[in-house]
């Protein structure tokens, strides 16, 4: 199986309700309650889930609150203002019902691989938190950071590591760092997922390690994830969308008047506005398939070949860096404000 995410909104369930309509349909159903709107540049998918919900859509009960922005520019520290502003303002939404003071006791957990960049960014984030207000040498520690390789690197559980540390320091509250999988290439590093349900390391990628949640430790889990990989065949029905979209659009052109005028190529830029059925003939029905249809199509047809190969922006290094230092700051504001 190949379309593998980690973040709720592009699982099957909230990928057959997209349109306003569908939505409505959701947010209706029983176990679900679902809440989209828009601040500037930054879409916010609001989820929860309650145990009628987690049978549904196989996913655990809780909160889940994506925040997506589709600007932003790795070589563009302003492009990220927006979307750590809404992920200060989330990340304070996701506490409100746990009473936490200035003295409350909170343990960070960097998880990934710190060899490996696309897998970086949990430890890149401990790296900035420990030069940070938050690094205390006093004997009353309130703020722990800890990155704990992976199991390939240490040999042991990072889920066992993070018990022990969790054992001994007594926190209120867990916050988890980690790197994603998306099954859609154009929220690769453009994504901010909360959730308080905790997670499964490596489940993304097909190697799911010990959980990291409330139900092991006793001790609230928020996660905080950026989805840094896809699956390599959702390139390619991305790209054979790409194709047909132009095409399309070069058909529709020329069935213009004014493309006699045109001094360059015009090719739309609203996919669901363009007439594919006249490349019927040419390609068959399924050019008229939805994207979804498409990736369908290309499991099927990749099952048992390429099922390893994810593949990551080659900025991978410049987005680490942003992120690491986005949710850093954001976590170290929230903490120290409150």
């Amino acid at each position: 199986m190949w379309g593998r995410t980690d973040l709720l909104d592009e699982t099957e369930e909230m990928v057959q309700h997209r349109t306003k309509s569908e939505k409505e349909t959701l947010s209706d159903s029983e176990g679900i309650k679902f809440d989209e709107s828009r601040s500037g540049a930054v879409l916010i998918t609001s989820i929860e889930v309650n145990e009628q919900g987690e049978k549904k859509i196989g996913k655990k009960k809780g909160k889940y609150i994506t925040l997506t922005d589709l600007t932003v520019n790795p070589d563009v520290e302003e492009s990220f203002e927006a979307l750590e502003k809404m992920f200060l303002e989330k990340l304070d939404e996701m506490h409100q019902g746990l009473n936490l003071s200035n003295s409350s006791k909170v343990l960070i957990i960097g998880l990934g691989n710190s060899t490996i960049t696309p897998d970086a960014i949990g430890p890149k984030a401990i790296e900035y938190l420990q030069g940070s207000s938050l690094s205390q040498k006093s004997e009353n520690v309130k703020v722990v950071m800890y990155a704990p390789g992976v199991t390939g690197q240490t040999g042991f559980e990072t889920s066992d590591f993070i018990e022990a540390i969790s054992k001994a320091f007594q926190p209120d509250l867990i916050i988890v760092i980690d790197a994603l999988a998306a099954r859609n290439s154009e929220r690769l590093c453009k994504t901010i997922q909360l959730t308080n349900t905790g997670i499964h390391p490596g489940s993304g990628v097909g190697n799911q390690r010990k959980e990291v949640s409330e139900e092991v430790y006793g001790v609230p889990v928020t996660a905080i994830g950026i989805p840094m990989v896809v699956d390599g065949p959702v390139l390619y029905a991305d790209a054979m969308e790409n194709v047909i979209h132009y095409i399309a659009s070069k058909v529709e052109e020329k069935s213009r008047p004014s493309s006699a005028l045109a001094v360059t190529p015009m090719v739309s830029s609203k996919k669901s506005s363009l007439d594919r059925t006249v490349l019927q003939p040419i390609f068959g029905e399924w050019v008229t398939w939805s994207t979804d249809e498409k990736r369908k199509l290309f499991e099927e047809v990749f099952v048992g070949k390429n099922s390893s190969l994810f593949v990551t922006p080659k900025e991978t290094d410049a987005w680490v860096e942003q992120y690491a230092y986005l949710l850093s700051n954001g976590i170290e504001n929230w903490i120290t404000s409150r």
